[in-house]
């Protein structure tokens, strides 16, 4: 549950490289070098499961975010910068 603001931030291609363009898997344009040794040269490795966690309940969020989809759909808050989206008043939700 995010809000419009942060719907565009989203809405981002996972992969931009376009084939034969800088795409890492060809050897034209600076992509992947010959005879070079992987284990030396990761060294900015996408993982899916970064860094972030949860604010509320210390879970790890796959994306840019200060709460997991339970946390911010119990408190009716974006997921991503934590402003009011919905009234959670009325609603009757356990916390299992």
């Amino acid at each position: 549950m995010v809000c419009e603001k942060c719907e565009k931030k989203l809405a981002k291609v996972i992969v931009p490289d376009k084939w034969k363009e800088g795409a890492s898997n060809t050897t034209e344009g600076g992509g992947r070098k010959i005879n070079e040794n992987k284990l030396l040269s990761k060294k900015h490795r996408w993982t899916p499961y970064g860094q972030t966690k949860c604010t509320i309940c210390k879970q790890q969020v796959h994306q840019d975010a200060k709460y997991c989809h339970t946390c911010a759909y119990s408190k009716g808050v974006c997921a991503m910068c934590g402003k009011q989206v919905l009234d959670t008043k009325f609603y009757k939700q356990s916390n299992v």
